[in-house]
């Protein structure tokens, strides 16, 4: 795991908690450019967060996490805090982006393995309910994230839902 420290992150403007465990999982990718080792995935994901806070009016990066081609998952609101990464599900889920574009190609297999790690983690921290379900971003509203390739491949993994997530407010 990478910490904001160490990827450089900027203070949050606000900080909510997140009543966990949560039922829910969301996939996104960042349809930026891929990364292969800490430094440049360090830049994307200051650069996502600098997007999200300076262009959004965001509090902070809206992941709870993403996932690099390096094999290593950046901490962005980290398990216990409210994001913003689908509009109507904030409040019963955790959002992470795989850094790239996923439309015609997968992630490689370092990012997946930490995608999979990751979830396995948030299960045993009892972050994830072990029942929990997983959804791409497309699953929640009109997006093509977390791109054709990925989406296709999410949809055979183990808790995949395939019944539609019910809106929140947040």
């Amino acid at each position: 795991m990478i910490t904001r420290a160490q990827w450089g992150a900027r203070a949050p403007k606000e900080i909510v908690n997140l009543t966990i465990p949560v039922p829910e999982f969301f996939v996104h990718h960042t349809d930026t450019w891929e990364c292969f080792n800490v430094k440049n995935c360090s830049a994307a994901v200051r650069s996502i967060q600098k997007f999200h806070m300076d262009d959004r009016g965001w509090d902070d990066i809206g992941y709870n996490f993403l996932v690099g081609e390096d094999g290593n998952v950046y901490e962005g609101r980290g398990w216990d805090h409210l994001g913003t990464h689908t509009k109507g599900f904030n409040s019963k889920s955790l959002g992470t982006s795989v850094i790239g574009n996923y439309t015609a190609k997968l992630p490689n297999e370092k990012a997946l393995t930490a995608l999979k790690a990751l979830i396995a983690c948030g299960v045993e921290q009892k972050k994830l309910y072990p029942d929990f379900r997983m959804y791409g971003h497309r699953d929640a509203g009109k997006t093509e994230c977390p791109g054709d390739a990925l989406y296709k491949l999410i949809q055979t993994w183990p808790h995949y839902s395939h019944k539609p997530p019910k809106t929140v407010l947040v």
